[in-house]
């Protein structure tokens, strides 16, 4: 089985059954495995209950693959995030930060959300193979009657998660970008735990952060 088609595999697999699903993965060609030293979890939302409960899970699955990570809720003073930083204040931030020994962040915000409309028979049948065209046809006429008790309106969020070096032997630069798209979910938590177990997944198999392992992580809380 080759490299390609195993990643496919491994794609479907997660995204069949969790609300997060990676759109589009990009790894700086130059960098074949990163491990940091220490890193810095940052997530933006105006949701401080939202940060916090991601952050945590987040970092606490990375100490579990034995990365030196920290939440940026532990290490931001308490009014850093309540107004707009200028450009001179975040490259403070980055000296601050080389001189208490990180040299990684690990970005995530949502830049966006998108309304949907899904039939719901149509939706409920998606993952069914028929085994004639008697029944897919019975299954599915209902659409002809354009219903809109067969619709279900639903919203998608469309997130981003970026991996920074701050190295002090070399330019900052981005190592690893993810778009990941989370389908709106029963509850927070849920997402939450969905989106950290697919980026634990990215990363590794990327070769940053977490090296030559996979994670045993399940997330059932």
């Amino acid at each position: 089985m080759n490299t390609i088609y195993k990643l496919m595999v491994l794609t479907l697999v997660i995204s069949s059954c969790s609300s997060s699903e990676l759109v589009e993965n990009w790894k700086n060609p130059d960098i074949d495995t990163f491990e940091a030293n220490k890193v810095l979890v940052i997530g933006i939302t105006p949701q401080e209950d939202a940060r916090k409960s991601f952050e945590k899970k987040l970092v606490s699955a990375l100490q579990r693959n034995d990365v030196n990570a920290v939440e940026s809720l532990d290490y931001f003073n308490n009014n850093f995030t309540s107004q707009p930083r200028t450009e001179e204040e975040i490259y403070s931030l980055e000296r601050e930060l080389l001189a208490n020994g990180f040299d990684a962040i690990l970005i995530s915000k949502v830049i966006g959300t998108e309304e949907k409309v899904s039939l719901v028979q149509a939706y409920r049948n998606l993952d069914r193979t028929f085994n004639s065209f008697r029944d897919d046809y019975y299954e599915n006429q209902s659409i002809y009657q354009n219903d809109k008790d067969n619709y279900e309106e639903y919203k998608i969020h469309h997130a981003q998660s970026s991996l920074y070096c701050i190295c002090p032997d070399k330019e900052r630069e981005i190592l690893w970008k993810g778009a990941i798209d989370v389908t709106e979910p029963d509850n927070v938590r849920s997402a939450i735990n969905d989106y950290v177990k697919l980026l634990i997944w990215a990363l590794s198999e990327q070769q940053l952060l977490i090296i030559n392992k996979q994670s045993n992580e399940s997330f059932d809380l």
